[in-house]
């Protein structure tokens, strides 16, 4: 289906721009977004005539997203997840969960806003793009763990899924101490059958 742009998209054009697209993702997403119109005759000089105001808009709706983007830009955001030993989450974190840790800390996001190429899986602070605009995007940081604890040792940069040694209870192999352990144990018995030579008979 053809269909004129009313504003930007990345991967299709810009405001204007008359583009070829599958109808499936006209009628469900472009058109009842209304970030596009259907390519007819009547459209085409009715988006002319609205041009003039599209871009007004447009502008309009950039500027307040630059200046949210500025207040948003590198903020920190957690979600508390269930997760096994190794970080691996029980289920993940998606575009929904971030929009919503994101909203919880004071700014109004719409999952779609939320630019993630696959569900989070794993415990740990992962960077996040987040379009404001179809010209403005941001960073912000999720920090995924299993408790508010675990968050603020990762955001220090440690790693919650490094088990210690001495929450384990191991203590350090030392090879020469193992030696002389068992030098010491056949002395002691050398020392025993020398000084009881009956007993072996």
């Amino acid at each position: 289906m053809h269909v004129i742009l009313l504003e930007r998209i990345g991967h299709l054009g810009q405001m204007g721009d008359v583009v070829n697209v599958k109808n499936g993702y006209a009628r469900n997403y472009l058109l009842p977004q209304k970030k596009a119109l259907r390519a007819t005759d009547d459209n085409k000089k009715l988006f002319e005539t609205q041009r003039a105001q599209l871009e007004a808009t447009n502008l309009e709706r950039k500027s307040e997203a630059e200046q949210i983007g500025e207040k948003l830009n590198g903020k920190s955001f957690t979600a508390i997840r269930q997760a096994g030993d190794t970080g691996q989450l029980y289920g993940s974190v998606s575009t929904r969960d971030i929009a919503d840790a994101i909203t919880a800390g004071g700014f109004t996001i719409e999952r779609r806003q939320i630019i993630l190429n696959k569900p989070i899986k794993d415990l740990g602070v992962h960077d996040i793009e987040v379009s404001l605009h179809p010209e403005v995007n941001v960073t912000v940081m999720i920090n995924v763990a299993r408790t508010d604890d675990e968050a603020e040792r990762q955001a220090r940069g440690e790693d919650v899924t490094v088990i210690k040694d001495e929450d384990l209870g191991l203590e350090t192999f030392d090879p020469d101490a193992e030696d002389r352990g068992f030098e010491e144990e056949a002395a002691e018995t050398g020392a025993g059958e020398s000084e009881n030579p009956d007993e072996a008979s």
